[in-house]
């Protein structure tokens, strides 16, 4: 049953005269239905319920209702207002049983909407019978995951949906599935961020049950811009088996002829791939039309790396049931929702327009209105649909009120972007099962799991971050900021939204109004508090130059933002200060004892509940995170068992008690309280609920710590999830640093860290009072972070102003709070005075520009003044030009003047600097105290100047000195200048005295400007000094009263009331604050610098020079260089003496400065280049007697945001007793005078190794400086050791080197974390003496090459002498051999395709064995590298860090690594590498077998492919162009090739495929590589695999050039064990410490007659356990240049080499593809048809036609026909083969394989217009339906048959059958009877259709049968020659019982009018009675 309630209308238009009156009809199926109507209403009520009996047929997918309203009319017909579908999908799929559709809009005639809109509520009562959906097999509630299995897809290949019986394991007897304990995981791979190539793959393998008559479908492929189709087949039923390769693109739909179907990429798969499924097509322009047929496709998309998945054909796929395989989506059905979201207001808009506008309406008289300058609107986007709110002009804090809703900023100025993330606002309560597939999210039942929910937000405030707030006229070069692009560096404003969804509603608005209900509930999220923030500068370092004076800002939102006036002024700047040398590298900020310090209040609304919960999971996420590293370490370290399971232990009980301990807070009675925060606590709880519960359950059963690490490594992804709060309507906290008024760099800082909270210890943000190290980084930093600007170190504090007395208890220090302002003067005629202040005022700021007197100072409120002005100097800002520096060079330049061609004078100004201005004489600079000079004053004369230090210039007009100087002079020169220098050098320390005497307190400088210093000279001219006034709370509360220091001390009137710049005088003289320490602690630090590890190379030569700058805090150290290594050794101990650090010792210790490292690479020429950067944490001791000593680990390298190496580096921080030093550690030893060497104790603790090299050969060696490389040798580096070959004469010759072995003795760690790595450096020996570096190799870890020295060494994998006895060759296999079994038939039987492969196992042959991948890649066999190893050579510098470094040659050769005894007396173990194989070329025989080439790249625009192969070995090359396949992507070759070559010189096989082309060049599919040179030397013996069974002759006869008794000889000894023991009749063999027997290994094996002597095959058998490389096919991935990570498709091949020096190789193998077998097919049709086409798929063109039965005039149709039909069938495969020209312009045939049907249609023949088409019947050969024994058995019912009821016939197999079979038509949409056809069909072979000839037709030879005329009856005739059979067979036939009626009538009429006539005369007479 259906019911439609019909609710109402809104909104009806209205008529051109009077009202409408609006009546509702619903129509379902045809079927119609009313309202009644309501009288003269625009908005009507009906509220009637309509009812359709479904009489028992459940809704299909396709089902829709029509609503139509219109204008009732009592006389006339109803006018049309508007209508709407509404589509029933949702009903049908039984996800619901009501469907409210609320505010459907109404369209007319032209699909418009008229503005109207309908409320309905559809209900649906499925019949009892219903079956359920087939959707709900893809739900969570009937899918389990086994243990241990990977779980699957919904699409994957597997049935992982089918419905779990009850019973079964893993289902409760309920039914109810359990949960199921997951034990592992698959982990998805990390997706790259940088472009990638992507394939999709889609085949299209047939349709079925296409409606329509007679039709041709074809199938449309597109895929965003590219469209592919398939060729034009025949039929309902079309077969197309195509392939279509496109690039990956978004969206993916295709199309049947006019049918589409749109694929759903949403569904989640495992693998990328949908495997043979289903697609239901629809009509896309009439959905209610149903179903339009099937199509059965396969779809795959492959990355990089990814492996296709290969395609599996069922064999009863003909009887596949559609409905089970059906492509559905994932899940759910879809539904449609609609967001709406509430808008209410924004805030802090910055100005984003210019005054201009302003200013001239001002000047036109108009009003000054202090407007905004800022007209925002709000843009939302969602799903591709964009929808804006009103624009608000010149205000910066508009209300909106406006609902926007969305179903699934001229050039305007963006302000600011923000992203909603639908899927952290929403949820699918899939995270809380583990999502341990991709599917998971999407396949759980959500009710069950009662987390998920529909995305909601707030209301709440979101921020915007872009550019810096400042407005200027220019353009913005950080505009992309505000696009989201990028990190925002500044608060933009922030938006009050609310977001809701709605499922099953639409609306036609798409901006409304919020009604004013909802804006007062609104009012509630909007109350603020007062926050307050306090940061402690405790330090700023490692600044890259000094420049100008730094100032650091801190702000909240506006708040604290010095530049905007909007906010009160608050102590939001720090002091400026003057940077100074470190000494080293760097210049840092001298604040000694008195740290700045900056006070902010703010305004926000509380959520302190979300905060507190993200603190409490961020606080057991970075628990677990810390203990995770330390398991990680230990795993690396490989610490002993029991200590490796005490570190996991107390990883899992440390998680367990955290997340028992720690609760999140409760939500109840907490303000700002919003639905999304009640799902979100709802979601964490269930979260830290599983993690727990799964740690518990590990605890438990766990019994690999290695094995757990995946799911402990999940427990965490899932827990930092969770901390993701979207509702954070707190602004970051933002640091910028300021150089003068510009700002240069910036830190943001969320303000969760630095949170204090009253909730719990753990709910306090991570830096909430503590001291943290914060790296600032440049605005759009191109560079990535390579260079830092600053190093800050800052305690934070931030809290409610309500919990500012907490603030006390994080205090360190005492706070000092001064008013300051300064005196200026300047110097007129040698006076000092006011009169020469330009610009500058009396009394001003630091600036000088803002005007300020003491009396306009008044201290804040519950401020007082704690003493009068005082002269304070600011020490920051004068720092002489020599601080930080040990060594210094005074300089002063010496001027002279001339007329031009006059004599040389001194010019008016002697002496300057280099800028021009006025500087001390010479004689007058004075050796400061602790330094001494080191020289006079010279000219410096290393610069372009004449040999007496000159340098001359012209000045030009208005300068007054030249811009440019040269070294040479000119008559024109009128200036010239020399460079005085004297060079100075500092002796000692010496005391400040600035403190004893700071005299009047004036600072000096030579211009108005920063560089001030303490002692006047004679060019200052301008002076100042600093007053001070202190200030103190009035009423004492601790350190917490700094945060009422609020607002401008004081601002002269006057100035106040000037045109100047507000937002400089507004914030401009705030009170300065310093955290003074009474104390400071002298600390020790050592840096213990060892080595570093894959450094990036940043030289031409491969290499770089690296030494790394090492900082702490305000010291920098630099090590030594070491020079050509990517892995440097500098085994160094850096030693800082007394650092002086003001603080708490035990904050220090628990958070001590991390010590910064910084690699740099040494150039001769330029600047030295970064090359990365690391930091480490010192262990702190307070107590130097601490037995505590620090240890070596490896900190990653990061550079530009990309790992760029590791470095071994550790340091130790020590308190300093300033009584005595007695208690340091030990000096660490020297290696020379300032250079201390790692000491023992932390050093790693080495042991002498031996370290075996296998140098066998280079090969591909590139040029080198255009010049080839062709005499080599190897340098060997490996701790601190170094090793050189031999050098190879000539390369061409014989690549390997001469002596193959070397030997180092060198210490190595015996930890392996330490091991340095091998370095290889191949140089190359060219004319002059000059030997490049051409290539090198770093090989880290050297793990896989340590052994055990006293184990059998592996030896040679070729033996010397071999014994070769040709007398026991067996001949020629028998000519008698079976045609029935090829190696076809071999190949078939190992791929388990059994139908294929004929009687081949029953003869009791072995197989091969397939490997689905490379032999390389086979496990044990270990790439075939046990021999030797391939180690790819690189060369050249890192120019980008998206490319990799280019490969120039190889290195075969390998390693072994094991401990030699400290003792001398002990021998040395015995060598490892041993009796080697001869290293001189052998020439040898390669035999390449392609068998067939799998899913190839296409490369015509077919779609297709004409592959062929080309075979290269060194310079010989077959290209085998001639047998190239067409029109084909998986070509069949069977072609076997013969090369003779070299190794090593040709070892490198290059199989390519490429694509025939007529006209242009032909273009390379891909292609693959194959090493031979491993394949030879391998102990696996893979250049032969070893067959299952000895045969000297058949199609499994050996190939092999020894036999396997030589083999197993060679074996042994190879081996080094005894020969083995054979008895002489073979029954018996002893090898190998084990005996076996012949009667034993064949005990169930078949013995054929190609078996060879038993002493062989006992020899095989024993082979077989040898691990060795069987008899194989390999399958190899081919690869493309262009596009080098993509698969291009697969050949399946295998290569056999066989060395000439061991004899001639065994017979060819004969691969050669099958052939089809030719049948005819013979069918004689006799009667009931009028005229019959005849013909098969695939060769429509050989259609065939029976002769007219002219003028049937009862339908039935005679002919005694015969059809003939010659095809290609492959029994095997059971598929028809066609070849045919696909156009007339083809050359070639194209090869199909087509299923064998047969095709009949019955036709009307008409003379002078088309004939009439009049039924079909299609059979299937192979499953053919059972005909009718007779005509009136024959129906349609028998095409509905499907193989449950009856089991088909294959006409192979009967081969003859005969009957009666219905052919049908489509009329209406519905199949009906068209006839019947009687047939007899027969499939003859080839040989036996010669034997029986049959002509087609009633042609000769008409035999076998002959067929005689047929007996068409007297009915065929013409009707104008014969009137008379024209009235008999036409006439009389068809209307003989018209004619009797008519007869009979005319007869009972006469009757009747004879009656009446004679009756008055017959009743008269009667009456009479005359007689």
């Amino acid at each position: 049953m259906l019911k439609v309630v019909v609710e109402s209308a809104k909104g009806i238009p209205k008529k051109t005269l009077g009202i409408p009156d609006p009546i509702a009809g619903v129509i379902f199926k045809g079927e119609k239905k009313k309202t009644k109507a309501i009288d003269k209403e625009l908005n009507p009520v009906w509220n009637e319920i309509i009812e359709f009996d479904l009489k028992g047929t459940p809704l299909d997918s396709s089902s829709f209702i029509d609503v139509v309203v219109k204008d009732y009319e009592t006389i006339g017909k109803d006018k049309f207002i508007g209508s709407a579908k509404i589509s029933l999908k949702e009903l049908a799929a039984g996800q619901t049983r009501s469907l409210p559709s609320k505010n459907i809009p109404l369209i007319n005639e032209k699909k418009q909407e008229i503005g109207a809109t309908i409320s309905l509520t559809i209900g649906y009562e499925p019949p009892a019978s219903t079956v359920p959906n087939p959707n709900d097999q893809n739900m969570g509630d009937g899918h389990s995951t086994r243990v241990g299995e990977e779980e699957k897809g919904v699409d994957s290949d597997e049935d992982a949906g089918d419905v779990v019986e009850p019973g079964a394991p893993g289902v409760s007897p309920s039914g109810q599935p359990k949960k199921m304990v997951r034990t592992t995981r698959k982990r998805q791979r990390t997706l790259a961020n940088k472009p990638q190539d992507f394939q999709i793959r889609i085949r299209i393998i047939e349709g079925r049950q296409l409606p329509g008559n007679n039709i041709k479908p074809v199938v449309k492929v597109s895929v965003c811009g590219q469209t592919h189709r398939t060729r034009i087949r025949r039929g309902n039923n079309p077969f197309f088996d195509e392939v279509f390769w496109l690039l990956m693109c978004p969206s993916v739909s295709a199309s049947s002829s006019l049918y589409t179907v749109p694929v759903i990429c949403g569904v989640s798969l495992t693998g990328h791939a949908i495997m043979r499924k289903w697609l239901l097509l629809s009509d896309p322009d009439d959905s209610a039309s149903g179903a339009r047929g099937y199509l059965k496709v396969s779809m795959f998309i492959v990355g990089t790396g990814d492996e296709p998945p290969v395609e599996k054909r069922e064999a009863n796929e003909e009887q596949d049931d559609i409905e089970s395989n059906l492509l559905l989506p994932a899940g759910v059905a879809l539904r449609w929702a609609t967001l709406s979201l509430k808008i209410y207001r924004a805030e802090d808009m910055p100005q984003m327009d210019d005054a201009f506008a302003q200013t001239v309406k001002n000047i036109f008289g108009g009003t000054d209105e202090k407007k905004n300058l800022v007209d925002p609107f709000l843009e939302v986007s969602f799903a591709g649909k964009k929808v804006c709110t009103k624009i608000v002009e010149k205000n910066a804090n508009p209300e909106w009120n406006q609902l926007i809703h969305l179903d699934r900023l001229s050039r305007n100025d963006v302000i600011g972007t923000t992203n909603l993330n639908l899927t952290k606002i929403a949820s699918s309560g899939g995270e809380i099962e583990g999502r341990g597939t991709s599917d998971a999210s999407l396949g759980l039942d959500t009710t069950e799991s009662g987390v998920g929910f529909l995305p909601a937000f707030g209301p709440c405030y979101i921020n915007l971050y872009g550019s810096p707030r400042e407005f200027t006229g220019l353009p913005d070069p950080y505009e992309d900021l505000n696009y989201g692009k990028g990190e925002g560096v500044a608060y933009r404003g922030r938006v009050l939204i609310e977001l809701s969804t709605q499922l099953d509603e639409k609306t036609d608005k798409k901006v409304e109004d919020i009604p004013n209900d909802d804006i007062l509930v609104a009012q509630k999220y909007q109350r603020r508090r007062k926050y307050s923030l306090c940061a402690v500068f405790h330090s700023a370092c490692m600044l890259q130059e000094p420049g100008e004076p730094i100032q650091f800002e801190v702000s909240i939102g506006n708040y604290g933002n010095k530049l905007d006036s909007t906010c009160k002024p608050l102590a939001s700047t720090t002091q400026f200060s003057c940077a100074v040398f470190d000494g080293n590298q760097y210049y840092y900020l001298p604040w000694a004892d008195s740290k700045p310090v900056v006070i902010l209040t703010s305004f926000w609304e509380d959520i302190s509940h979300r905060m507190d919960a993200v603190n409490i999971i961020l606080y057991i996420s970075d628990r677990l995170q810390s203990n995770i590293v330390s398991l990680k370490t230990a795993l690396l370290a490989k610490v002993s068992d029991s200590r490796l399971a005490e570190i996991w232990l107390k990883l899992i009980t440390q998680l367990i008690d955290d997340l028992s301990s720690y609760q999140l807070p409760n939500l109840e009675g907490k303000p700002n309280l919003t639905a999304l925060d009640i799902q979100i606590k709802n979601l964490r709880d269930k979260t830290l609920a599983s993690v727990k519960e799964a740690a518990i359950r590990m605890r438990e059963e766990a019994v690999d710590v290695r094995a757990t690490m995946p799911d402990i490594e999940d427990w965490l992804e899932r827990l930092q999830q969770i901390t993701e709060e979207p509702q954070n309507s707190m602004p970051d906290v933002i640091i910028w640093m300021l150089r003068g008024e510009k700002r240069v760099a910036y830190a943001r800082i969320p303000a969760n860290q630095v949170l204090y909270s009253t909730h719990s210890e753990q709910a306090i943000g991570k830096y909430c009072g503590r001291m943290q190290s914060i790296f600032m980084q440049y605005p759009m930093d191109k560079n990535k972070g390579l260079k830092i600007p600053v190093q800050l170190r800052v305690n934070m504090w931030m809290g409610l102003s309500a919990h500012e007395k907490n603030f006390n208890s994080f205090a360190e220090g005492t706070f000092s709070v001064y008013a300051e302002m300064y005196e200026n003067q300047a110097q007129v005629f040698g006076k000092w005075g006011t009169t020469g202040l330009v610009g500058r005022h009396k009394f001003s700021d630091v600036t000088g520009k803002i005007k300020l007197k003491q009396e306009r100072f008044m201290p804040p409120r519950s401020w007082e003044w704690e003493g009068d002005w005082l002269i304070d100097p600011e020490r920051c800002l004068l720092t002489e030009a020599d601080a930080g520096h040990s060594e210094f060079t005074d300089e002063v330049y010496q001027n002279e003047t001339r007329f031009p061609g006059g004599e040389w004078k001194p010019a008016a100004e002697p002496f300057t600097d280099v800028n021009g201005e006025k500087a001390q004489k010479p004689q007058e600079i004075e050796c400061p105290p602790g330094w001494i000079w080191e020289d006079d004053w010279n000219f410096d004369i290393n610069r372009a100047v004449d040999e007496k230090g000159w340098e001359y210039g012209v000045t030009i007009p208005p300068d007054d000195k030249p811009r440019s100087w040269v070294a040479a002079e000119k008559m024109y020169h009128i200036h010239r200048r020399k460079r005085l220098v004297r060079p100075r050098r500092k002796i000692s320390d010496t005391p400040t005295t600035e403190k004893k005497d700071i005299g009047d307190g004036w600072e000096y400088s030579s211009l108005i400007g920063w560089k001030f210093h303490r002692k006047e000279r004679s060019s200052d001219t301008f002076r100042r000094r600093r007053w001070r006034r202190k200030m103190a709370p009035a009423e004492r509360v601790g350190a917490s009263a700094i945060f009422n220091l609020e607002g401008a001390l004081g601002i002269d009137e006057d100035e106040k009331g000037s045109k100047k710049d507000t937002t400089k005088l507004f914030g401009a003289n705030t009170p300065t604050v310093f955290c003074r320490f009474d104390k400071s602690f002298i600390y020790h630090l050592r840096v213990y610098v060892y080595q570093a590890k894959n450094l990036l190379p940043m030289d031409k030569d491969s290499f770089s020079d690296p030494y790394a700058h090492v900082s702490f805090l305000h010291v920098s150290k630099t090590t030594e260089i070491v020079k050509s290594s990517l892995n440097p050794t500098w085994d160094q101990t850096l030693i800082f003496d007394d650092i002086e650090i003001y603080g708490d010792p035990q904050s220090i210790a628990h958070n001590p400065p991390s010590v910064v490292l910084e690699v740099y690479d040494n150039d001769q020429v330029g600047k030295d280049e970064p090359m990365g950067r690391c930091t480490c944490p010192p262990v702190v001791k307070l107590n130097p007697a601490t037995q505590l000593t620090p240890k070596l680990l490896w900190y990653p390298i990061t550079m530009k945001g990309r790992n760029a190496g590791e470095m071994l580096v550790a340091a130790e921080l020590l308190l300093k007793d300033k009584a005595n030093d007695v208690n340091l550690p030990l000096v660490p030893p020297r290696r020379s005078e300032n250079l201390y060497m790692v000491p023992q104790g932390i050093r790693p603790v080495v042991q002498l190794t031996a370290v075996e090299i296998l140098t066998w050969g280079l090969r591909n060696m590139k040029a080198y400086q255009l010049a080839a490389v062709s005499s080599p040798s190897l340098i060997v580096e490996c701790g601190g050791q170094t090793v050189q070959t031999a050098i190879i004469k000539n390369i061409k010759k014989n690549p390997n080197f001469p002596g193959s072995l070397l030997f180092l003795k060198v210490l190595l760690p015996k930890d392996e974390i330490y091991t340095p790595p091998i370095v290889l450096k191949v140089i190359d020996h060219r004319p002059f003496g000059r030997k490049p570096v051409v290539g090198q190799c770093t090989i880290n870890s050297l793990e896989e090459f340590r052994c055990n020295p006293y184990i059998m060494a592996m030896m040679a994998s070729a033996p010397r002498d071999v014994v070769i006895d040709m007398g026991d060759r067996m001949p020629s296999p028998s000519k008698q051999e079976e045609d029935t079994v090829d190696w076809w038939s071999k190949f078939y039987a190992s791929i388990n395709e059994h139908e294929k492969c004929g009687p081949y196992l029953q003869k009791g042959y072995d197989t091969l064995t397939v490997f689905n991948t490379e032999l390389e890649a086979v496990p044990e066999f270990r790439g075939l590298t046990d021999f030797c190893t391939t180690f790819k050579l690189q060369r050249g510098k890192i120019e980008d860090e998206e490319e990799d470094p280019s490969v120039v040659g190889e290195f075969k050769g390998s390693f072994r690594v094991y401990p030699l005894s400290d003792d001398p007396n002990v021998s040395d173990p015995p060598r490892q590498f041993r009796e080697l194989p001869e290293s001189c070329p052998q020439e040898c025989l390669v035999r390449i077998h392609i068998i067939r080439c799998l899913d190839l790249q296409p490369k015509d625009n077919n779609g297709m492919c004409d592959p062929y192969i080309k075979i290269a070995l060194g310079k010989k090359i077959i290209d085998d162009r001639d047998h190239y396949k067409p029109n084909t992507l998986n070509p069949e070759f069977g072609r076997v090739f013969e090369l003779s070559g070299y190794i090593p010189q040709d070892k490198d096989l290059k199989i390519s495929i490429y694509d025939y082309d007529l006209l242009s060049a032909d273009e390379k599919v891909g292609e693959t590589v194959i090493d031979l040179e491993n394949r030879l030397l391998s102990r696996f013996r893979s250049h032969c695999g070893i067959p299952k069974s000895y045969c000297v002759s058949g199609v499994n006869q050996w190939r092999d050039q020894l036999k396997p008794s030589q083999i197993l000889q060679n074996l042994a000894r190879l081996r080094g064990t005894p020969a083995p023991q054979i008895a002489d009749d073979g029954s018996f063999l002893s090898f190998g410490g084990r005996e076996y027997r012949l009667d034993e290994l064949e005990a169930n094996k078949t013995i054929h007659p190609h078996l060879g002597p038993p002493k062989e095959r006992i020899c095989l058998h024993v082979l077989r356990r040898q691990g060795l490389v069987p008899e194989h096919v390999e399958t190899r991935t081919l690869y493309s240049t262009y596009q080098p990570t993509l698969s291009q498709g697969k050949v399946q091949m295998w290569v056999e080499i066989f060395p000439k020096s061991l004899g001639i190789p065994g017979p060819l193998c004969d691969i050669t593809p099958r052939k089809p077998k030719k049948y005819s097919l013979l069918f004689l049709t006799t009667a009931k048809l009028l005229m019959c086409d005849w013909w098969m798929p695939g060769m429509e063109e050989d259609k065939q036609k029976t002769d007219v039965h002219y003028r049937s005039l009862d339908g039935d149709g005679n002919f005694n026909w015969r059809f003939v039909f010659g095809f290609d069938y492959l029994p095997a495969e059971q598929m028809c083969m066609v070849s045919r020209k696909e156009h007339f312009w083809n050359l070639d045939k194209t090869e199909f394989r087509i299923p064998p049907k047969l095709i009949i249609q019955i036709w009307d023949n008409d003379k002078f217009s088309l004939d009439d088409y009049l039924g079909t019947v299609e059979l299937d050969m192979l499953h053919l339906i059972p005909p009718a024994k007779t005509p009136e058995k024959c129906s349609l019912s028998m095409l509905n048959q499907t193989g449950k009821n009856l089991t088909p016939t294959s006409l192979f197999s009967q081969k003859s059958v005969r009957g009666w079979w219905p052919c049908a038509m489509e009329e209406d949409g519905k199949k009906i009877l068209a006839g019947k056809v009687e047939m007899t069909l027969e499939v003859v072979e080839e040989k036996e259709a010669e034997e029986r000839p049959a002509g087609k037709g009633r042609d000769e030879p008409n035999m076998n049968p002959k067929l005689d005329l047929p007996n068409r009856p007297d009915t065929s005739f013409l009707w104008f020659t014969n009137p008379c059979k024209t009235m008999k067979f036409i006439i009389w036939r068809r209307y003989k019982w018209l004619f009797i009626g008519l007869i009979i009538l005319i007869l009972v009429l006469l009757f009747v009018g004879i009656l009446l006539y004679s009756l008055p005369n017959y009743i008269s007479m009667k009456i009479v009675k005359p007689f």
